[in-house]
């Protein structure tokens, strides 16, 4: 099944006579997504990639009927006019790919998709991509990259982190496993789909099996992770890899969403609550494929 995009998705982008909408389209289309449309004001009429170009969303929508999920690949000060416009026209996933998104912004996103029933991931995301279905975003680069790098299987993956997502799935992969979705998450302090969120969408996906999370100092995420597992709302064994062991408190560390501000949220607070509720926690990335071989044996996925 994979979770929030398959080979069935509609996608639109959002900016995609930009140049990353132009080059993240090539990419999407190459892998099988579906991208049925794209928005840029005043460019309507145009083609990019064989994508009809409209200058609204709501044109888009009446033109090329249901859309799932909208890239949007504008500039930070416009993401919150382009989501507010998206979601308005009944589209349910947004990804918000510009980092740099006021925090402002980004709640008056939430408090309105709230209220329509939609979600977003992001903003500061590379996406998301479930292997040999669709890819929502930029993770891979190249079409030929994402097709050779990940490989389909059982394993999710959420990462707070753009580059480790990558790579975390690439070892996965390398070393013989498949994954049922990639996701990174953002790397910002409020995000629209944090770990908790996607560990309960995974929890419902039949596809996957396990779960490797990579999280990092700042915020409450892994520890609210650590929580689900606790009530028993996630039962699927997880492996968690947290960066940021070395910094201080108040230490700013990568992203905007890893700042340490005593209690929750430092590396201490996160890996021992993860430990005590018995997801495996491991020191380094290449410790990832060894632990993964490790637990689908203890827990009979093999």
């Amino acid at each position: 099944m994979a979770i929030l995009i398959d080979e069935n998705t509609k996608v639109l982008v959002q900016g995609i006579t930009g140049r990353e909408g132009r080059t993240r389209t090539k990419l999407m289309k190459e892998y099988g997504t579906k991208v049925v449309a794209g928005v840029t004001p005043g460019k309507g009429g145009a083609e990019i990639e064989g994508v009809p170009v409209f200058d609204t969303v709501y044109e888009a929508v009446e033109k090329v009927g249901q859309i799932d999920a909208s890239a949007i690949f504008v500039p930070a000060p416009l993401v919150k006019a382009a989501a507010m416009e998206a979601i308005d026209a009944g589209i349910k996933l947004l990804l918000l790919v510009p980092d740099r998104v006021p925090i402002h912004d980004v709640l008056e996103i939430a408090d309105f998709a709230e209220k329509k029933g939609a979600k977003f991931i992001g903003p500061n995301t590379l996406g998301v991509l479930s292997p040999g279905r669709a890819v929502l975003g930029m993770i891979g680069g190249r079409a030929e990259t994402a097709k050779q790098w990940f490989r389909q299987g059982d394993i999710g993956v959420s990462s707070r982190s753009g580059g480790i997502t990558s790579a975390i799935s690439y070892y996965i992969s390398r070393a013989g496993f498949g994954l049922s979705t990639i996701v990174h998450v953002g790397g910002d302090a409020v995000v629209g789909l944090p770990h908790p969120d996607i560990m309960l969408l995974f929890e419902q996906d039949e596809q996957t099996k396990m779960v490797v999370m990579f999280g990092e100092i700042g915020t409450t995420q892994e520890e609210r992770v650590a929580d689900l597992i606790e009530q028993g709302k996630f039962t699927k064994p997880l492996i968690a890899f947290i960066g940021g062991k070395a910094a201080k408190e108040g230490t700013r560390f990568s992203h905007a969403g890893a700042i340490v501000e005593g209690g929750r949220g430092s590396y201490h607070s996160k890996v021992s609550r993860l430990k005590e509720v018995g997801a495996y926690v491991v020191d380094s990335l290449m410790e990832i494929p060894e632990k993964v071989a490790e637990v689908r044996k203890k827990h009979g996925l093999d």
